[in-house]
């Protein structure tokens, strides 16, 4: 059953790749709008536990506008996956047109400057479509950590279309990727994390919404080690056709403390820039995952949205 599943997946995303980049665009947007509101309409966990995440980021919302975001937030996130599928097919031109991020020269200048720059982003909006703005837009090349995903041949996938869309891509496995993320770093090159979900378990420990979460240090260790600056960035959509986004204020290392304490100092600030905008624009938080340890027992059962 369980290699049933895996090729039914690979299946499915295969037919995203090679079938909705066809389809004419508003046919494309109405497709994502009614596979999310049929999946909200199902209550399933994944929708519950969005949900469930919403409640801290807005948590006076009655359930009824708890209710209205998280069926905003499966149409965000159905919107997320309709253009990653078509962006391979977008031309250089509709790519710069699409994105909008404010203060960008925060990036542009440090890395003409020479020094390296590690951006982390938590998961709002379309990271992708960020991602091939820099690379064709900015011609800005960089390099990314891809999660290993079962089955094999979906994680080959997403390595593929990454790549294809001008991005270097590493599997996450420890000590190997960090090595070759700095070696670009101190080559004075771009390194792009989605840093929100700490996928080691061994993460730092902050203060996120008011609880206790765990957030990668390695954005942190990395400017540490290597000089780079550190750049939060947040990205939203809103009524138009452009996604908008902005970059930060840096996250200086500290003067003073151990590595270990920089990197909690760093990785806190990190966590407060990535609660502002998921705060300003919570329904395009694609948070559909158990992140706060709260919802978690010793046994790994969860606390019931």
């Amino acid at each position: 059953m369980s290699a049933l599943k895996d090729r039914l997946t690979d299946g499915l995303y295969g037919l995203g790749w090679s079938t909705v980049k066809k389809l004419p665009e508003p046919v494309a947007a109405g497709l994502g709008r009614r596979i999310a509101d049929t999946a909200w309409k199902r209550r399933g966990a994944s929708v519950l536990r969005l949900e469930a995440n919403l409640a801290r980021v807005v948590p006076d919302a009655t359930p009824e506008r708890l209710a209205a975001l998280s069926k905003a937030g499966m149409r965000s996130y159905m919107r997320y996956w309709m253009e990653s599928f078509r962006l391979p097919a977008w031309s250089t031109e509709r790519v710069a047109s699409s994105v909008s991020i404010k203060d960008i020269h925060l990036m542009t200048e440090t890395l003409a400057s020479g020094r390296g720059v590690v951006l982390a982003l938590p998961h709002l909006a379309n990271w992708d479509l960020a991602g091939v703005w820099a690379t064709r837009a900015l011609g800005v090349p960089f390099t990314t950590v891809a999660e290993r995903l079962r089955p094999e041949s979906l994680y080959d996938r997403f390595v593929a279309y990454r790549e294809s869309l001008g991005m270097e891509v590493v599997p996450h496995t420890g000590g190997a990727a960090f090595g070759t993320l700095a070696r670009r770093l101190r080559a004075g090159g771009l390194v792009c994390l989605v840093a929100d979900r700490d996928l080691s378990s061994s993460g730092s420990e902050v203060t996120f919404f008011g609880e206790r979460a765990r957030m990668p240090g390695g954005p942190a260790m990395l400017a540490q080690q290597t000089g780079a600056l550190l750049l939060p960035a947040t990205l939203w959509y809103d009524d138009t056709p452009v996604m908008k986004g902005r970059i930060h204020a840096p996250v200086e290392v500290p003067e003073s403390g151990t590595r270990a304490e920089k990197t909690s100092v760093m990785t806190q600030a990190l966590a407060d820039a990535f609660a502002e905008g998921i705060a300003d624009h919570p329904e395009d938080w694609h948070m559909l995952q158990r992140l706060w340890p709260a919802d978690l027992d010793e046994r790994g059962k969860g606390r019931r949205p």
